[in-house]
């Protein structure tokens, strides 16, 4: 599959201004069709990640900021962690576990990839590999390092990693944090810092460059997809087009 062009290419920016008074927005009547929330779980703390295998129907995998990944399973929380890197791993603020993503073929490989900071702050995007006696459990002894990312100051970590319709492992970085990038590193092609990162980690040890990135062959770090970003914490890609979205905090 050929990749999605790069982000770099085009831009869509959605902004939302209120001047004055806000104006108050009337609820949706109640009846057929109202909206309304219902509680999916609770006993969990500071979810901040949902997502699930593809083609996983019966179970939600949750990411704690503290550091465990929980299952929701038919509707229901089990009480033991999938995954648990509390101990590894800074937290509070913008730091803690960010998220985590399947491998595309996790039905046959069970590999998944979780996004982390330390305990210095610096940022780590790590390998596990699902327990082959328990389907809701993470063989801790699998961990292998991905990336490891130092992080200058303690906000501006990014954090999301998710696999992209070209099977390519996209990971989202901060511009290291305090204010206004003093460093201006968002805009140093060699810097991981203040990017979207697209590698292939089917492709190598770690992982590999592939075709496509912008610095592959040119001046600057080859892992880099995107450039000039302030803390891209979320995206997504829209099926139909194949764009990608940022959500670009701030």
């Amino acid at each position: 599959m050929s990749p999605p062009a790069p982000a770099w290419t085009f831009s869509a920016l959605a902004l939302l201004a209120c001047a004055g008074t806000p104006t108050a927005i009337p609820l949706p009547p109640e009846g057929a069709g109202a909206l309304r929330l219902e509680p999916v779980a609770t006993g969990l703390s500071a979810p901040l990640y949902l997502t699930a295998p593809a083609g996983d129907t019966a179970r939600m995998f949750v990411v704690e900021q503290g550091g465990r990944i929980r299952v929701l399973q038919h509707g229901v929380l089990l009480p033991q962690a999938f995954l648990d890197v509390s101990a590894l791993i800074s937290t509070g603020g913008e730091r803690g576990l960010l998220s985590m993503s399947f491998h595309p073929s996790y039905a046959a490989n069970g590999f998944f990839y979780v996004d982390y900071t330390d305990g210095n702050g610096d940022t780590h995007v790590e390998r596990y590999r699902v327990s082959a006696a328990d389907s809701n459990a993470a063989d801790t002894g699998s961990h292998k390092q991905i990336l490891f990312i130092r992080q200058p100051y303690a906000n501006h970590n990014g954090g999301l990693v998710l696999f992209g319709p070209d099977g390519m492992l996209y990971v989202g970085m901060g511009d290291g944090g305090s204010g206004g990038d003093p460093q201006d590193r968002a805009q140093t092609p060699d810097s991981l810092l203040g990017k979207l990162l697209r590698i292939d980690v089917d492709g190598g040890d770690p992982y590999a460059i592939p075709d496509g990135n912008p610095f592959k062959s040119a001046g600057g770090a080859g892992e880099v997809w995107a450039v000039g970003l302030r803390n891209p914490w979320r995206y997504a890609f829209d099926p139909p087009s194949g764009l990608l979205y940022i959500a670009d905090v701030g």
